[in-house]
């Protein structure tokens, strides 16, 4: 049976590196699960992999879509089992990877279609505060509230949205790991889980910001000033330049933040992907 074989973990725990050795020794191809990736106008701050290593074998979902195009995990499985399924008739083994954990479970297990809140609803979450947001999503779903990147208010609000809208918890919404994916009786899936000890990923995190402002990441995030009110844009390394570029922060300030607020996403990242070991 051919088998997919996924590699996960935190934020620059080496995870590229390890695909791209895998894909080369089988001679297959990577499909990325990193919902970042997923943007064209996103290159240095989400860590694309390198031209090298994206001729070293086919990759899929990179740089494939736009910022301004909307899509969620349900679109995201739809198109991955399309897209396993003509792999799998060429290559007996395909090689998936990311740090995104609700993109990784749209590939191990089925996902309901992601109900559209109504305007008003958007418009006043829009409005709330962190604060508020945090406080609202641990009592409507505790669950998703223990590993979610609590700063992050794309993801809280999304959640808020279909939690709202459905009456039921955002977890329960988006997978059930009771229920496995009908692609489980077309191929077998293996997860690896990298890690290593915290002193040293986080140092590799603070390396990896430092690269990222050497490479362009300030001008990479001036280029999409006119674009900032995005969802998409409201992720870590771009939201803490934008005030910079505004003249309303200090650079070295928002450089320390980022390695911080990246921090904290490895940490939960961490969290989640724990639950694998037991799954598999």
């Amino acid at each position: 049976m051919p088998k997919l074989v996924i590699v996960a973990g935190p934020t620059a725990v080496g995870k590229t590196a390890l695909a791209v050795r895998l894909a080369r020794e089988w001679q297959t191809e990577i499909v990325s699960c990193d919902s970042r990736q997923f943007y064209r106008e996103l290159r240095i701050g989400v860590a694309r992999p390198t031209a090298d290593e994206l001729a070293a074998a086919p990759h899929h979902f990179i740089a494939c879509r736009s910022v301004d195009e909307p899509y969620n995990i349900y679109d995201y499985r739809q198109d991955a089992l399309r897209l396993l399924r003509t792999l799998f008739r060429r290559h007996e083994t395909v090689v998936a990877v990311g740090g995104s954990g609700l993109y990784i479970d749209a590939l191990l297990h089925d996902v309901s279609p992601m109900p559209n809140p109504a305007p008003e609803l958007r418009a006043r979450l829009q409005q709330m505060p962190l604060e508020e947001k945090q406080r609202q999503l641990q009592q409507l779903d505790p669950d998703y509230y223990a590993r979610v990147d609590r700063r992050n208010p794309v993801r809280l609000q999304r959640a808020l949205e279909v939690c709202l809208t459905t009456g039921r918890p955002y977890s329960q919404v988006v997978s059930s790991a009771a229920q496995p994916s009908a692609a489980a009786q077309e191929w077998t899936t293996e997860v690896r889980v990298l890690t290593m000890e915290c002193d040293e990923l986080r140092a590799r995190i603070d390396r990896r910001v430092d690269c990222m402002m050497e490479e362009g990441l300030l001008d990479e995030v001036r280029t999409l000033l006119p674009r900032r009110h995005l969802s998409t844009l409201n992720t870590v390394g771009y939201r803490e330049l934008f005030p910079v570029l505004d003249g309303t922060r200090g650079l070295d300030d928002a450089v320390a933040e980022i390695k911080l607020n990246t921090w904290h996403y490895a940490r939960k990242q961490l969290t989640w992907m724990r639950r694998y070991a037991t799954e598999q």
